[in-house]
């Protein structure tokens, strides 16, 4: 039986991503905040007639004392069992228009970047007891409006969310190219995944307000969000399709450190992602406000 977790599961991309691996034939367990959401994405999964059942896992993954409980419950499970966990899915992630703080750190490095290295890292015994496995990581195309200088978890200036948002994953991504290095040899896969866009919770609504750009971008943002928009307006099937092939396709087999586009095809990594001042920085801020030996 393979098995399967998706964190931020209940809606949108994570749920049509779900659904996916489950009629790959995954035991799916979805991840979320919310019991009633959790409760609708699994009727909605099994109701399609998987050949293995879905379930709803209770967790607030912007909490990394959740994130370490919910690790430590799915570890702990396929211990007692001895049925492998081989997939996970970080496909969390926000975008906060003002900046707020979450355990004392900003929270989009919480909620974009530490919150899935820290599930990822203590997970890692895990997936590799039940390698052949993959680790998918969801990244985004906002990648490129980011600042990319990691001393501290903030770069200096004032708070602009959608350029926050985008370097909390670019963070995400140098971490997932330079874990797939690392596991290289163990069995265990690491792909990054591009959705592209979908209309989801985190775009609807959030665009309108040209405060989440720079000053320099802001006499443009009405252009740049029109086209944004655009890109954010197909379905969320679609864009959960990187995922799903990153996920299940047999061609990757055997590779590692491949990212897969919107098109659901590999595409060449966002190049400042492989910057070896930038690997080494996001690892020490990733280490000292996430350490996974806590847990």
């Amino acid at each position: 039986m393979r098995k399967a977790v998706v964190t931020a599961g209940t809606a949108g991309i994570g749920l049509e991503t779900a659904l996916g691996l489950a009629a790959a034939g995954f035991a799916v367990t979805v991840v979320g905040r919310s019991a009633d959401r959790g409760a609708q994405a699994v009727d909605r999964i099994n109701a399609a007639g998987p050949a293995q059942p879905a379930r709803f896992l209770a967790a607030d993954l912007s909490s990394l004392d959740q994130v370490r409980e919910l690790a430590d419950r799915i570890a702990a499970e396929h211990q007692t069992s001895g049925d492998p966990l081989t997939l996970l899915v970080n496909n969390v992630g926000a975008m906060f228009p003002n900046r707020r703080e979450l355990g004392g750190v900003e929270a989009s490095f919480v909620v974009n970047h530490l919150s899935p290295y820290l599930l990822t890292e203590l997970l890692l015994p895990t997936l590799t007891a039940g390698s052949p496995s993959r680790i998918v990581n969801v990244t985004s195309g906002a990648v490129g409006v980011a600042k990319r200088v990691f001393d501290a978890v903030e770069p200096p200036g004032g708070y602009y969310g959608f350029h926050w948002y985008g370097r909390a994953k670019l963070a995400n991504l140098a971490y997932t190219l330079d874990l797939a290095a690392r596991l290289e040899g163990t069995g265990v896969s690491v792909f990054a995944a591009d959705p592209g866009g979908a209309a989801t919770d985190m775009t609807n609504g959030t665009l309108t307000d040209p405060k989440i750009v720079s000053p320099a971008l802001r006499l443009l943002w009405p252009l740049v969000r029109r086209k944004f928009e655009r890109s954010t307006s197909g379905p969320a099937s679609a864009a959960a399709r990187p995922s799903i092939v990153a996920a299940t396709d047999d061609v990757l087999i055997g590779k590692t450190g491949v990212v897969i586009g919107p098109q659901a095809r590999p595409v060449d990594p966002f190049r400042p992602a492989t910057d070896r001042r930038v690997v080494e920085a996001v690892r020490r801020l990733s280490e000292a406000h996430a350490p996974a030996a806590a847990g």
